[in-house]
């Protein structure tokens, strides 16, 4: 049998057109860019002077924040931003795969510092520029592993998941998603490591943006330390703080738990849960502890799991226990937040076998996770305040294709007709546009 010509057949495909823009939606995110004058900012702040592939490191470095943008996730992916006109959206000079490789290898752990530095003012100009918190602000601490395949990554181990990778540590604001801090981390690195310094670094940082209100901070057991906390007082910040509850004073604390003071709480169908309040005592310091205890309600699971499954934390936060349980579990959307910098913002692969290359590959990944929510928020296109998924704005805004043409001499960008949220764009690009320069 013959098969009958198709008309998709007879479509003739070639690569010719200089003035077709692939992701012409970032023309949103390179006016940002320009509005929060990122390129000097990081010219003036990494000094790579004297390495090799050192000179003029705002291009460089916008050159693979726009390419993660724009999704990609190897240093090679660069390069669609140098095909037809799409250089002329983002506001500057794209750089070559190669030249990026050699850049980022010329990074040393003060460098890296340097650029940390970069994201924390860029912070600073976006919450100046309408992005800040109105009131208190929330923060989730987390640690995540970023694994890796072979053993030519320097720095890159086996940690306790038992999985080869980078253990960075990372800080978000609970109510945008926000990356406010970060740092990588080798592989064998325990959780604790380096904390102090980075909640102290993280609260400094914080404070220079523009948060005046009552810090809270939220995280998981592997942060408990007496170390910790005392910290956390020092800077007069709130704290949730999971616990271990295997630990001899906390079981016996919880043990100790009369069954009257069990309050039971939302579950889905098919479990229960309960929520109770103790205090633990540690050397000469007393606190408060929360304890919600689950268990599965069918008759074939109790067989199985027959006793309750504790989850404990410390706090110093007052209020209802039902309501601070219900804050603490909330620390849970840090995931979403790590997951969308992975999956949304080029985190997924580490592109060099250097630790330090590594690092900076980090700081131009958060930098891209917050262009992105900044470009939601100051071009107000965020749906209700809800959290915002990079797939999703590059999907909307950052996607369609367009063509640069002149147009009585003007440079203007047709995009497709009906494309479902062209007011969207268009609305967030007068806002962008709108926006004064930032200066200093």
């Amino acid at each position: 049998m013959t098969r009958v010509s198709q008309p998709l057949d007879r479509i003739e495909v070639i690569f010719d057109d200089d003035n077709l823009v692939a992701n012409a939606g970032l023309l949103l995110t390179g006016t940002l860019v320009d509005r929060l004058g990122l390129e000097p900012l990081i010219d003036e702040t990494v000094k790579l002077v004297g390495r090799v592939g050192g000179a003029r490191p705002g291009r460089k470095v916008l050159t693979l924040v726009h390419s993660m943008l724009a999704g990609g996730s190897h240093i090679d992916h660069a390069d669609v931003l140098r095909s037809g006109a799409t250089a002329a959206v983002v506001g500057h000079r794209v750089m070559a795969p190669s030249t990026l490789g050699t850049f980022l290898r010329a990074f040393t752990f003060g460098h890296v510092r340097q650029l940390e530095a970069v994201n924390g003012h860029a912070l600073e100009r976006a919450w100046a520029a309408g992005a800040a918190p109105n009131d208190d602000m929330t923060i989730d601490i987390d640690s995540t592993i970023c694994e890796v395949a072979g053993h030519a990554k320097q720095g890159a181990a086996f940690g306790y998941t038992r999985v080869l990778g980078y253990h960075p540590i990372l800080a978000t604001r609970a109510d945008t998603g926000e990356i406010v801090h970060a740092r990588m981390r080798k592989g064998s690195a325990n959780t604790q490591r380096g904390a102090r310094r980075f909640i102290d670094e993280l609260v400094a940082r914080t404070r220079r943006a523009g948060a005046t209100g009552q810090l809270t901070m939220r995280m998981d057991s592997g942060f408990w330390a007496k170390d910790t906390i005392a910290t956390l007082k020092r800077l007069d910040v709130r704290f949730t703080m999971a616990v271990r509850t295997g630990f001899p004073t906390i079981a016996a604390a919880i043990d100790g738990i009369d069954e009257t003071a069990w309050v039971d709480i939302e579950y889905p169908d098919g479990g229960q849960a309960q929520v109770a309040e103790t205090t633990y005592t540690t050397g000469k310091f007393t606190r408060r502890l929360i304890v919600r205890r689950t268990r599965l309600t069918g008759r074939a699971q109790q067989k199985l799991w027959p006793d309750w499954r504790h989850h404990a934390f410390v706090t110093d936060l007052d209020g209802d226990v039902v309501e601070v349980d219900r804050f603490h579990r909330q620390h849970a959307t840090v995931e979403l937040a790590i997951r969308d910098l992975k999956a949304g913002a080029g985190l997924d692969h580490i592109p060099s076998g250097r630790f330090h290359a590594n690092s900076a590959w980090l700081q131009c990944a958060v930098l891209a996770h917050n262009l992105i929510r900044w470009t939601a928020i100051l071009g107000d296109v965020r749906v209700d305040d809800q959290l915002v998924v990079a797939r999703s704005v590059r999907t909307r805004l950052l996607a369609p294709p367009g063509r640069l043409v002149n147009r009585s001499r003007r440079p203007t960008l047709p995009m497709p007709t009906n494309w479902p949220w062209a007011t969207a764009f268009v609305n967030a690009l007068n806002a962008l546009r709108h926006l004064q320069p930032a200066t200093g």
